[in-house]
């Protein structure tokens, strides 16, 4: 019956109002929306692009403008729509539509109530289901409704005050909703949620739940703004301080003008700087460059680059020390004491550095000292380089130039380049504010070459007395006596370092220790300082000294104390543990508790060491970590040989040109023989995986081939080194007193030597040639003679 409609008795029926709810439809046109969800109660615009849902529109426009507003799950998932939906959402009345030029429409909904999906009736042309309403229920008492309400209430408060997206429209709305579920959607429909927490909300129809959801993500957000407001102060702080400082500035700038005063403090160091270096009457294009920029610097805007260009190579120049270096008093007696307390033995060494010592203090306007002290590692280059700077109370300075490849690390960099920063000498000297410090250049001979240049080069000015008093380096551009400077370099061999350099430096060899040596060291500096390190010093526990020396010979056969010190550790690492374990550490240690701390010793074969078999003798051998003994091998393979030799053993043209001159010469020794008509000779030298060269091993090999050609063996404990030539001379050799301290370190009791390094044998101290016999030989047929009789060649 529609309202025009008459009763019986010819009366109208009066117009009934009827409640939205109760006409809502069972079958709802579904639009899925990508968006943040809608919640019920509020007014909104949609936009539906064009495309499948904009028909559904139309539809429900003709019909009863109800839509039903559903999230999807994946925003970018390619299933269908109906397969990617939440199962609860919100219809809502259509009010006003408004197409779009695109095809899609801009539609204007009133959201009543939350539905559920029963069934999906329809999916084409139209996506449609079959819903149900369920009906809201408290879910709890109302007296926790109400307490959870105020608390809703007084959360959005705080938030609406701290967040300025709140409008005045919102609060006012809040402060009319007074339906508890209402209120609930209202406040999350403000905040900002992943849709995963939207859709929870929307699913809750427990009155009580859903307030509390509400409560927790209110919480969320309003910590959540508050370390946004925290962040946000913190920059402005920032931002209001450096223009504060600005204005300051500013205004100081302005003060200093009004008072007469070009210059703050900065400024007037600078000035200083240059009446200070008019003062020492130092050269005067020194003084003219620094002028020039410390004009530049009063005239550059401090928001320009070079601002601080200018100001970092200022602040350089005064941080360097201009003064003359003061005329320092070298104590003789003082220093000699300081060497022979760092240092045990070493005579030699410290003899030369006393001479040097000497002369500096005769003549202390003399030129700086350039030492280089060449040794195998481990044998105190660095050590004995302080000793040298406390010793003529110099401040000491070390870099290493192992590996270095570019020549601006020693020059430093020129200033048009960004970053650019003096080098390693010019800082040396900023550090240490003295010009005379002790500088110590460590592994010279690992020096490289690359494509920014080759710093060994460079450092031909800063080694060269006669050039470093005008030293300029890139950075700086002006020059700097470096004359006063204490120079040492420290490197394992010569042979590396360029000849022109070395030329520039004094060398001092420093060849190892031997074992009488090292037990000395070890008892007065290696195991109490090891002691001390480990932190056992008060338990204090002593090694035997019957043990001592087979320690150092069975777990460090080396020139220097490094590998030693490794074993001395490593006993007192473990003897530190079974301390905090509570275990029995025993006061003096014998060789039976070193082999259960160390385990098995990895030196106990002198099989490489012993000439028992015809064919074999053993040389000595130079190497860049010290001395070592060398066995050499020949065995005669049957066959018409013709006089060849096979060698093996990595060894370089040297020692195989060495080889094929030995074999010349002792086919001379043995003409009348057919040995080598009927054999060919292989010599080896081992280990076959180390390089092996060098001029003195001729003698060695032409003792190991007439050993097998004569097959006698020659008379033990001999070790020998030289060079031989084709009429039987034996030759110089190098490395003399690294040789001789290999041998006694393997137990050799007798060496042959050259005759013509009778000079370097001299020199050698009497420590190192104690128990062992040498002999010196001009000729083979002497060595001959030494190692198989007088009668070797009547006996064949």
């Amino acid at each position: 019956m529609n309202e025009n409609e008459v009763d019986n008795h010819g009366g109208e029926f009066p117009p009934q109002l009827v409640a939205l709810e109760d006409i809502l439809p069972q079958e709802l046109f579904l639009i899925p929306l990508k968006a943040r969800p809608v919640f019920p109660g509020i007014i909104t615009p949609l936009v539906i692009p064009a495309g499948r849902f904009v028909p559904s529109i139309e539809e429900s426009l003709q019909r009863d403008r109800f839509l039903g507003l559903i999230s999807l799950i994946k925003d970018d998932s390619n299933e269908d729509s109906e397969n990617n939906i939440f199962q609860v959402g919100i219809i809502c009345r259509i009010m006003k539509k408004i197409n779009l030029p695109d095809g899609g429409v801009n539609i204007l909904v009133n959201t009543i109530r939350r539905f559920k999906i029963e069934k999906i009736s329809s999916h084409s042309p139209f996506l449609t289901a079959a819903v149900s309403y369920p009906e809201e229920i408290l879910g709890t008492s109302k007296a926790n409704i109400k307490a959870m309400m105020r608390s809703l209430i007084i959360l959005t408060k705080e938030l609406a005050q701290n967040n300025p997206l709140f409008t005045e429209d919102m609060k006012l709305t809040m402060m009319n909703v007074e339906e508890p579920g209402k209120m609930a959607d209202f406040v999350c429909s403000i905040l900002n949620l992943e849709k995963e927490d939207y859709q929870s909300v929307i699913e809750s129809i427990h009155i009580g739940e859903r307030i509390e959801k509400v409560l927790l993500f209110l919480k969320k957000e309003i910590e959540l703004v508050n370390l946004q407001r925290k962040i946000q102060d913190q920059i402005n702080d920032k931002i209001d301080k450096q223009q504060r400082q600005y204005f300051l500035r500013e205004q100081l700038k302005a003060i200093q003008n009004e008072l007469g005063s070009s210059s703050g403090k900065t400024e007037r160091k600078y000035q200083d700087l240059i009446t200070k270096l008019a003062e020492l009457k130092l050269d005067e294009q020194i003084i003219q460059e620094v002028t020039r920029e410390v004009d530049k610097y009063h005239t550059t805007d401090p928001n320009s680059p070079d601002y601080n260009l200018v100001r970092n190579y200022l602040d350089t120049i005064s941080s360097l020390p201009w003064e003359r270096a003061p005329i320092r008093d070298i104590d003789i007696a003082k220093a000699r004491r300081i060497l022979d307390r760092d240092h045990y033995k070493l005579e030699d060494v410290k003899e030369r550095i006393m001479e040097f010592l000497a002369v500096k203090k005769l003549n202390p306007n003399g030129k700086g000292l350039i030492l280089c002290l060449v040794g195998p590692p481990g044998v105190g280059k660095t050590s004995i380089a302080r000793s040298i700077a406390e010793s003529t109370n110099r401040k000491f300075f070390r870099f290493s130039v192992g590996g270095m490849r570019d020549e601006a690390e020693i020059k430093g960099h020129r200033r048009t380049y960004i970053g650019a920063m003096p080098g390693k000498i010019i800082n040396a000297l900023r550090v240490t504010k003295e010009k005379d410090p002790v500088i110590l250049l460590d592994e010279l001979d690992k020096i490289s070459v690359g494509f920014q240049g080759d710093p060994a080069s460079a450092l031909l000015e800063v080694l060269d007395p006669e050039q470093n008093n005008t030293f300029r380096d890139h950075y700086l551009d002006i020059p700097f006596d470096l004359s006063q400077v204490f120079f040492l370099a420290t490197a394992n061999t010569t042979e590396t370092i360029p000849r022109v350099l070395l030329d520039r430096m004094e060398v001092i060899n420093l060849s190892g220790y031997v074992t009488d040596e090292k037990v000395q060291i070890f008892k007065k500096y290696l195991w109490k300082r090891s002691l001390k390190r480990n932190g056992l010093e008060k338990l204090a526990p002593e090694m035997d000294k019957k043990a001592i020396i087979p320690f150092i010979n069975s777990y460090s056969r080396e020139s220097g104390l490094r590998g030693l010190e490794k074993m001395i550790d490593k006993i007192v690492r473990k003897l530190a543990l079974k301390s905090l374990e509570k275990k029995k550490i025993p006061k003096i240690i014998t060789d039976k508790d070193i082999k259960e701390l160390l385990g098995s010793p990895p030196f106990v074969d002198d099989r490489m060491t012993t000439t028992k078999i015809p064919g074999t003798a053993l040389g000595l051998a130079w190497t860049a970590v010290g001395g070592s003994t060398l066995l050499m091998e020949a065995v005669a393979v049957k066959g018409k040989g013709e006089g060849k030799i096979f060698l093996t053993g990595q060894l370089g043209k040297m020692m195989e040109e060495s080889a094929r001159i030995a074999l010349s010469y002792v086919r001379t020794l043995v003409a009348d023989s057919n040995f080598f008509d009927e054999h060919t000779i292989h010599l080896h030298v081992p280990d076959g995986a180390t390089p092996k060269d060098g001029p003195s091993a001729g003698i060695t090999m032409a003792s190991a081939i007439l050993s097998l050609v004569l097959q006698k063996t020659l008379k033990p404990n001999f070790a020998m080194t030289g060079e031989i030539t084709l009429t039987g001379e034996v030759l110089a050799i190098g490395g003399l007193r690294e040789k001789i301290v290999a041998a006694k370190r393997a137990g050799i009791k007798n060496i042959i030597l050259p005759s013509d390094n009778k000079g370097q044998w001299d020199e050698v101290p009497d420590y190192v040639k104690k128990g062992v016999k040498f002999y010196l030989v001009s000729h083979y047929r002497e060595v001959a003679d030494l190692v198989f009789g007088n009668k070797w060649n009547e006996q064949r």
